[in-house]
């Protein structure tokens, strides 16, 4: 059964396969991240786990059984009890309930590890199934995201109350 981890270090070469293998995937319904970001692959990883380090961000890599990557859930911008939520997965896993499911984990370690009350996340209006995740996941369209927050694309803001 896959388990949603903390990422570290040893990660690294599962992530960037998983990266690789689903490039063309994520291009359909999200900004590509260009061939910069896979030549300074290391670089960014690295900042990555310094910024975790510092807690201004908390990433989880879905793992699978044979160690190979399946998602990525990220808390972005922790602060003052609320983060920003960013998510993808495979697209060998996509439709099969496993982002939902992990993003549902993930706002309970949010609580339990983080202390956070609140979580944020957007998504373009032409990705549905990220729609679908969220609103599955308990979250509500609280307003218009723009193209600066989207990467060029318009879409909607969406919100979590992680209170009991």
């Amino acid at each position: 059964m896959p388990e949603l981890k903390r990422l570290h270090a040893g990660h690294a070469p599962a992530v960037l396969a998983f990266e690789l293998a689903n490039r063309a995937y994520f291009a359909a319904s999200i900004c590509d991240r260009g061939d910069d970001f896979f030549d300074r692959f290391t670089d960014r990883y690295n900042a990555s786990l310094a910024e975790q380090q510092a807690g201004i961000c908390a990433f989880y890599v879905l793992v699978a059984e044979d160690g190979s990557v399946l998602g990525r859930f990220n808390l972005y911008d922790v602060e003052d009890g609320t983060a920003r939520l960013g998510y993808r997965v495979a697209e060998r896993v996509a439709g099969r309930g496993v982002a939902t499911a992990s993003v549902r984990e993930l706002c309970r370690m949010a609580i339990a590890r983080h202390g956070l009350r609140t979580l944020r996340a957007a998504t373009s209006h032409d990705n549905a199934a990220s729609q679908k995740v969220l609103a599955k996941a308990g979250f509500v369209p609280v307003g218009p995201a723009t193209p600066a927050d989207l990467g060029g694309k318009s879409g909607t803001w969406y919100e979590r109350d992680l209170q009991p």
